[in-house]
């Protein structure tokens, strides 16, 4: 409903092989994989009441990879997906737009769409070519966990007072700036346990004084730093379902103007993660989340009144994040496509409101973390690799050279 070229609800998730990509196979294997997903054969079409996906029979393409990331996917194109596959020298790039599925929907698929690329890759050589069936790990499931999970309870709505936001000098031409921090997983996990606290936390926690530290001048503002985090569900219900199951919470941090420490902050993340992150609190935004769907009012409002509504209400709880950060976690392959297969990247799309993002992931031994941004300058990127870096925790650099300054 609020879906546009500015806020385009696209994330990319990307596997980087050992060989360049070849788009022929790259081709074949999406023909392959695709119809065992049917949360991803679909399009978007416009009801009277709703919209709805219905079964898209069209052949999907692979592109070369020729724009910036995660721009808009149309959702209401006759013909089109709601995701796209493109390559770029060993990199398989998957984006999605998110009504579709969350991230780790979209690990499962580019998982089997990478397995199956390499698969055809090693067949050609024998001259095999064998028919494709998804692999043991594949979980296919497509129910609605959301309607299965919902249990009726009194849910607090979104926040609506104004964070913090960040500002700066945007890039000209529609640009998106890029900058992937590699970290050593081992050294992040030895700083996290010295401090008690998860690996969301303690990233949570560095943002935030980053923020604090560059744009704060760790002076008192009247609106706190928010940071929004995508929560998977799947870890607090039983579903495997590949269509979306997330949650998002807010945790905040109000500057009053003291020389507030790292470890202050640190302490109010954990705080406020251990109270909004259990079950109780989830199914109570389940709960909001669903029920204006099942209210028998809403329900028969045209599509065109529900639009204006929900639009309104995006437009008033936008402003209360000053940016978001979202952890996929660990990234497991199968054994016999581990060699073949060097690294995986997650990064999210941003909006007016969230115009630098974060997203992370691990594989293997290495965490990376992904910076997205329409801003010329890189100072909250800097001062949280540099954070990072004063922990004793390695951390190399990489970027797509859209801003002209080293990290």
């Amino acid at each position: 409903m609020i879906a546009n070229k500015e806020i385009s609800h696209v994330y990319r998730i990307s596997s980087t092989l050992k060989e360049e990509v070849r788009p022929d196979l790259l081709q074949q294997a999406l023909e392959d994989v695709l119809p065992w997903f049917d949360v991803f054969r679909v399009r978007l079409r416009r009801g009277f009441f709703w919209f709805y996906f219905e079964e898209n029979k069209n052949r999907p393409q692979v592109e070369d990879e020729t724009e910036y990331p995660c721009r808009y996917i149309d959702p209401h194109g006759r013909r089109k997906f709601l995701f796209r596959v493109s390559y770029y020298r060993r990199r398989i790039n998957l984006e999605v737009f998110h009504a579709v599925s969350d991230g780790m929907g979209a690990i499962t698929f580019l998982k089997e769409l990478t397995y199956r690329y390499i698969d055809l890759f090693r067949n050609e050589s024998k001259g095999e070519v064998k028919k494709y069936s998804p692999s043991e790990e594949c979980i296919l499931d497509q129910e609605d966990s959301y309607f299965k999970h919902y249990r009726k309870k009194k849910g607090k709505g979104y926040s609506t007072q104004r964070a913090y936001q960040i500002k700066g000098r945007r890039i000209y031409g529609g640009a998106i700036s890029v900058i992937h921090g590699y970290v050593s997983i081992e050294d992040l996990k030895k700083t996290c346990r010295s401090c008690g606290v998860s690996v969301t936390k303690y990233l949570t926690a560095v943002l935030i004084y980053s923020i604090y530290e560059e744009y704060m001048n760790r002076q008192q503002d009247k609106n706190p730093i928010g940071i929004n985090l995508p929560i998977n569900l799947r870890a607090f219900f039983d579903s495997s379902t590949t269509s979306n199951f997330y949650a998002v919470t807010l945790i905040e941090f109000l500057s009053r103007g003291e020389n507030h420490t790292f470890q202050e902050i640190l302490s109010e993340v954990s705080r406020q993660m251990d109270e909004k992150i259990k079950k109780e609190k989830i199914e109570e935004v389940l709960s909001y989340n669903v029920s204006a769907e099942k209210n028998p009012f809403i329900r028969i409002l045209p599509l065109v009144l529900k639009n204006l509504g929900l639009s309104y209400k995006f437009r008033r709880s936008s402003k209360s994040a000053t940016t978001t950060l979202s952890n996929l976690g660990q990234i497991r392959v199968l054994p016999g496509y581990e060699d073949e297969i060097e690294q995986f990247h997650v990064m999210m799309g941003v909006f007016k409101t969230q115009e630098v993002k974060c997203a992370m992931l691990s594989y293997k031994d290495q965490a990376v973390i992904t910076f997205t941004s329409v801003f010329q300058e890189s100072y909250l990127q800097k001062a949280f690799f540099r954070n990072l870096a004063k922990e004793g925790i390695k951390v190399a650099i990489e970027s797509n050279r859209v801003i002209n300054e080293k990290v």
